[in-house]
């Protein structure tokens, strides 16, 4: 298939943190997820673009040692680069589009 259509506003998954694979490019994925619940803490293994589709979601990431939150809103990014530990905490269901390292958590 040489290309695709995603509307996004009409995914939704089975669980929280379901997932749509949308495309894998040279080592780097893109990822369409649903969600209503937090994920966990975590670092990728390489750098990540995390972009809120629709919906809120609260960003928490530690700096030198100390937790911080952004809120992020439709059309916000977030971009977690190497060694960013974070969570994403949404208010709600949120759709968001991941685009990181393949095989990252």
């Amino acid at each position: 298939m040489s290309q695709k259509i995603i509307r996004s506003a009409e995914f939704t998954a089975s669980r929280a943190w379901g997932a749509l694979d949308i495309a894998s490019m040279g080592g780097v994925t893109t990822r369409l997820h649903w969600t209503d619940q937090p994920y966990k803490w975590h670092m990728n293994e390489g750098e990540e673009v995390f972009v809120v589709l629709n919906g809120t979601v609260d960003m928490h990431y530690r700096e030198a040692g100390e937790e911080k939150q952004a809120v992020l809103h439709t059309g916000d990014i977030f971009f977690a680069g190497l060694g960013c530990e974070h969570v994403a905490h949404p208010r709600g269901e949120a759709r968001i589009l991941v685009v990181e390292t393949e095989g990252s958590v």
